[in-house]
């Protein structure tokens, strides 16, 4: 099942995907559910349960082009951030391969939807793209075991973790950089679990203006998900609705030779096989 965060003209709600990629108002479900993603996913599993396999008894459907997608979680209690997490990444770089996760958290102001501009701001010309697979949290979860951790992943999304590099580099904390407003794109879709049984053979695609730029399964990752999922929740709770931005594979602007960064209407999009396509048109915030 894909569910997306959607605003139409009577309101914010939650679209979900009919088999036919028609999209469904989750107001027409007659559930009486939250139509907010955080809300609705602090219900538990059972929610997500109740609104599957029911899209073929809905007729309502709504245009696809008349809606706008928000951040899929609005206002995430948190947004972890993996960094270096990728051998390539890690060998463009020249840094040394982390023995552990390095970590750094997103603010809900940073975040943008599906289709909506990614801000490059009037203060840098050094904005930078960073495609990468989004984990949402499903349950309340501390102290985890690797081998629980599927069980409180609701599914599935992708992440365009947009970085402003010169902003990163002013300090040894590079988290300035990571949260210029609208500069990290998240969505369109909400993926559950149950549709990706080969989350390590899913290839991760970053395209600018059509051009490939990066190319990895997620299998590569240094540290997979149930070790970032142990690694956070020892850290502290997990809630549903957080993301965990799980890093980024190697070919990003800044580690090229001459170095691209992305610039007023380049248009980026994040592809993740299974998972979906977001797409963003940069946007100058001068402009």
């Amino acid at each position: 099942m894909k569910l997306a965060s959607i605003e139409t003209a009577t309101g914010a709600t939650i679209a979900v995907r009919g088999d036919d990629a028609s999209m469904i108002d989750l107001r027409h479900f007659g559930l009486d559910l939250p139509l907010d993603m955080r809300d609705l996913l602090e219900l538990g599993p059972a929610a997500l349960e109740s609104i599957a396999g029911r899209t073929k008894t809905v007729r309502d459907r709504l245009d696809p082009m008349s809606v706008r997608y928000a951040p899929l979680v609005r206002q995430p209690h948190a947004v972890w951030c993996v960094a270096l997490n990728y051998p390539t990444h890690v060998e463009e770089g020249s840094w040394e391969r982390p023995s552990e996760p390095p970590l750094f958290l997103r603010v809900a102001a940073s975040l943008c939807g599906h289709e909506e501009p990614i801000i490059l701001p009037k203060v840098s010309d050094r904005l930078d793209y960073e495609g990468e697979l989004a984990v949402v949290i499903g349950t309340t979860a501390r102290h985890v075991a690797e081998a629980d951790a599927e069980a409180v992943i609701a599914g599935y999304s992708c992440f365009n973790d947009g970085s402003v590099r010169d902003w990163q580099r002013h300090t040894t904390q590079i988290t300035a950089g990571k949260n210029f407003a609208s500069t990290g794109a998240f969505g369109p879709w909400l993926t559950t679990r149950d549709e990706l049984p080969d989350l390590d053979g899913a290839l991760l695609t970053t395209r600018v203006n059509g051009v490939e730029r990066q190319h990895a399964k997620l299998g590569e990752m240094i540290f997979g998900i149930p070790k970032l999922i142990n690694y956070l929740s020892t850290i502290c709770e997990l809630r549903p609705g957080d993301v965990v931005a799980t890093g980024t594979p190697g070919g990003v602007g800044a580690r090229q030779n001459p170095q691209r960064f992305m610039g007023q209407g380049d248009v980026v999009e994040i592809e993740i096989e299974g998972v979906g396509l977001l797409r963003n048109r940069i946007v100058s915030e001068v402009a």
